[in-house]
C-alpha cells in the first residue's frame, strides 16, 4: 500500500490530512504541558500544606511532638513533602522528555512537510507548463492547417479562372505552398510537444508524485509513531515514581504503627508530674480534752510539758498537716540550707575564710508564732497568674514544681555542657593551627591567634561557672526529691563570691505544694526556722545517733540558719552524711548540732574504722 499509487490524484487532501496530523500533535503537546502545570501546582499545594502544619521552632508545638501520635503526624507531613517532590519529578520529566522533545519535533515536521509539498507543487507546475506548450502548439498547428486549406482553395480558384493573369496564379500558388509548409512545421512542433508532454506526464504520475507522496506517507507514519512513543513515555514517567510514592506511603503506615498509647501516657506523667506527695489523713482533734490552743485554730505548735497535745509526723501516726504543704517538704525547707556550701579557704587563717552568702542572726521566736503567721498568710496567686500570662521566668526555674524544675535544670546543664564541649573543640582547633604556624611561619603569624585563644578560654570559664551554678540548683532539687535522693550528684565545682548571691537571689522563688507559686521570699523566710527548734517543738523521737567523728580542717562561722560554727582542729560527732548537697550534719553536744560544709571537715565513719573518708 502506497500513497503514491493509491492516492496519486489526492494531492490537496493529503495536504489537509498532514496539517491535521500536526495539529493533533500540537494538541497533545498542549495537554502534556497543562498536565505538568497541574503536577507543579499540586506539589506546591502539598508542600504548603505540609509546611502549614509543621511545628514552629522554639514553640510549645515543638514540645508536643514528643508524643508518638504527634510524631506519626509529623512523619506524615514529612512523607507528604517527599510525595510532593515526586510529583515535581513527574512534571520535570514530562517537560524535558515529552513537551520539549515534541515541540522540537513539530518544528522539524513542519519543515519536512513544507519541503515535500513544495516539490509536489513544483512537479505540478512543470506538467502544467508542458500542457500549456502542447495546447499552444496544437492551436498553432490547427490555425496553420486552416490557413493552408484556404490558400490551396484560393490557388485552385485562381488557376481555374481564365481571366486571371498568369502572374496572379503563380503568386497564389506560391502562397499556398508557404501555408502548407507552415502547417507542416506546426505539425512537427505539435508532435514534438505532444511527445514531450506525454513523457513529462508519465514521469509526473509514475515517478515524481509517487516518490513525493511516499515521503509524505513516511513522514506521517513517523509522526504517528512518535505520538505513540510519547504516550508510552507519559505512562512510564508516572510508573517510575510509583515505587518511591509507595515508600512514602509505607513510611506513613510505619509511623502509624509506631504510635504507642502507653508511652504517650508516660510522657504525660513526665511532663506534668509535680513531685509532691498527696496529703495525708487529718487526725481527729478531740475537743473534749482540755487543751491550750494558740491564736490560730490551725496552728500546729505545741510544746512539751505545757499540756499541749503532741502532733507527730513520723510513721503512720501523722499529726495535722499543712493545708497546702507536706511534712517532708517542710522538713527540707526548715533543716537543709538553701544555698551551695562555700568553697574551702585558700589558707587556714580565719580572715581568709569565705562563708558565702550569710543571713544576719535573728533572735529566735516561738515556733507557734511563725506557724501562725505562715498559716494565716495567703499565697500570692496573682504572681502565678502573671507568670502564666507570660511574665519573666526565674533563672533557677523556682516557679516550677520540683520534678519539672529538675527537668528544666537538667536540660539547662546539658545545653551548657554541649556549649562547653563546642568551645573546647574550637580551642583545640586554634591550638593545632597555632602549632602549625609555629612549625611553618610562612603560613601565618602564631601571635595572631593568641587573642582568639584567650577569648575562647574566657568563654569556657564563663560557661563552666554557669554550669556549676545550675548544677548546684539541680543538686538542691534532687536532694529535696525523695524518689531521687540516691541519685543526687555531688558538686565539686568552685563558686566565686559573686555567683553565690546570684544563686541565693534566684532561689527566692519557691513553690507551694498546692500548685500556687509566689515570686517573693516572704513565705519561705517565715518557714525557715532552725532544725533544732523544729525538733524541739514537733518531734519526740530520740536524737540521731552518731555514725562517726570528724575533724574541722578550717574555721567556719555558721551564720545561716541550720548551720553551726566550728573551729579549726575541733573534733565533733557526725550524725548525718553528705547527701549530695555539699553539707554534713554534725553535733557538738546534745544541745548543739547543725550543718557544716563537707569540704571543711574530715569525716571518719565508724563503719570504716580502718580508714578515713575525706570530702574535699
Amino acid at each position: 500500500m502506497s500513497w503514491g499509487t493509491e492516492l496519486w490524484d489526492q494531492f490537496d487532501n493529503l495536504e489537509k490530512h498532514t496539517q491535521w496530523g500536526i495539529d493533533i500533535l500540537e494538541k497533545y503537546i498542549k495537554f502534556v504541558k497543562e498536565r505538568t502545570e497541574i503536577e507543579l501546582n499540586y506539589a506546591k499545594q502539598l508542600r504548603n500544606l505540609s509546611k502549614k502544619y509543621q511545628p514552629k521552632k522554639n514553640s510549645k508545638e515543638e514540645e508536643e511532638y514528643r508524643y508518638t501520635a504527634c510524631q506519626a503526624f509529623l512523619s506524615t507531613l514529612n512523607e507528604m513533602n517527599d510525595y510532593a517532590g515526586q510529583h515535581e519529578v513527574i512534571s520535570e520529566n514530562m517537560t524535558s522528555q515529552i513537551t520539549v522533545e515534541l515541540a522540537r519535533y513539530v518544528q522539524e515536521l513542519k519543515q519536512e512537510r513544507k519541503s515535500h509539498f513544495h516539490d509536489g507543487r513544483k512537479a505540478q507546475q512543470q506538467i502544467e507548463t508542458c500542457w500549456k506548450q502542447l495546447e499552444s502548439s496544437k492551436r498553432r498547428f490547427e490555425r496553420d492547417c486552416r490557413e493552408a486549406d484556404r490558400a490551396q482553395q484560393y490557388f485552385e480558384k485562381m488557376d481555374a479562372d481564365i481571366n486571371v493573369t498568369k502572374a496572379d496564379v503563380e503568386k497564389a500558388r506560391q502562397q499556398a505552398q508557404i501555408r502548407h509548409q507552415m502547417a507542416d512545421d506546426s505539425k512537427a512542433d505539435y508532435s514534438s510537444y505532444l511527445q514531450k508532454f506525454n513523457l513529462e506526464q508519465h514521469e509526473y504520475y509514475h515517478t515524481h508524485i509517487p516518490n513525493i507522496f511516499q515521503k509524505i506517507q513516511e513522514m506521517e507514519e513517523r509522526r504517528i509513531e512518535r505520538i505513540g512513543e510519547s504516550v508510552k513515555t507519559y505512562a512510564e514517567l508516572d510508573r517510575q515514581v510509583i515505587p518511591i510514592i509507595g515508600k512514602c506511603l509505607d513510611g506513613i503506615v510505619k509511623a502509624a504503627e509506631s504510635v504507642d498509647p502507653k508511652n504517650d501516657s508516660q510522657l504525660v506523667v513526665e511532663a506534668y508530674k509535680s513531685g509532691f506527695e498527696p496529703p495525708g489523713d487529718i487526725e481527729f482533734e478531740d475537743y473534749t480534752q482540755p487543751m491550750k490552743r494558740t491564736v490560730s485554730d490551725n496552728s500546729l505548735s505545741n510544746s512539751r510539758g505545757d499540756g499541749k497535745p503532741e502532733l507527730k509526723f513520723g510513721g503512720k501516726s501523722k499529726g495535722k498537716l499543712w493545708p497546702f504543704i507536706k511534712k517532708n517538704k517542710l522538713m527540707s525547707l526548715l533543716t537543709s540550707p538553701h544555698q551551695p556550701p562555700p568553697p574551702p579557704p585558700a589558707s587556714a587563717s580565719p580572715s581568709a575564710v569565705p562563708n558565702g552568702p550569710q543571713s544576719p542572726k535573728q533572735q529566735k521566736e516561738p515556733l507557734s508564732h511563725r506557724f501562725n503567721e505562715f498559716m494565716t498568710s495567703k499565697p500570692k496567686i496573682h504572681c502565678f497568674r502573671s507568670l502564666k500570662r507570660g511574665g519573666a521566668t526565674p533563672e533557677d526555674f523556682s516557679n516550677l514544681p520540683p520534678e519539672q524544675r529538675r527537668k528544666k535544670l537538667q536540660q539547662k546543664v546539658d545545653e551548657l555542657n554541649k556549649e562547653i564541649q563546642k568551645e573546647m573543640d574550637q580551642r583545640d582547633a586554634i591550638t593545632k593551627m597555632k602549632d602549625v604556624y609555629l612549625k611553618n611561619p610562612q603560613m601565618g603569624d602564631p601571635a595572631s591567634l593568641d587573642h582568639k585563644l584567650a577569648e575562647v578560654s574566657q568563654n569556657i570559664e564563663k560557661l563552666r561557672l554557669e554550669a556549676q551554678k545550675f548544677e548546684a540548683w539541680l543538686a538542691e532539687v534532687e536532694g529535696r526529691l525523695p524518689a531521687r535522693g540516691e541519685q543526687s550528684r555531688r558538686q565539686s565545682g568552685l563558686y566565686d563570691t559573686q555567683s553565690a548571691p546570684a544563686v541565693n537571689n534566684c532561689a527566692q522563688d519557691r513553690e507551694s505544694p498546692d500548685g500556687s507559686y509566689t515570686e517573693e521570699q516572704s513565705q519561705e523566710s517565715e518557714v525557715k526556722v532552725l532544725a533544732t527548734d523544729f525538733d524541739d517543738e514537733f518531734d519526740d523521737e530520740e536524737p540521731l545517733p552518731a555514725i562517726g567523728t570528724c575533724k574541722a580542717l578550717y574555721t567556719f562561722e555558721g551564720q545561716n540558719e541550720g548551720t553551726i560554727s566550728v573551729v579549726e582542729g575541733e573534733t565533733l560527732y557526725v550524725i548525718e552524711e553528705d547527701k549530695g548537697d555539699g553539707w554534713t550534719r554534725i553535733r557538738r553536744n546534745e544541745d548543739e548540732e547543725g550543718y557544716v560544709p563537707t569540704s571543711y571537715v574530715e569525716v571518719y565513719l565508724d563503719k570504716n574504722a580502718k580508714g578515713a573518708k575525706t570530702y574535699i
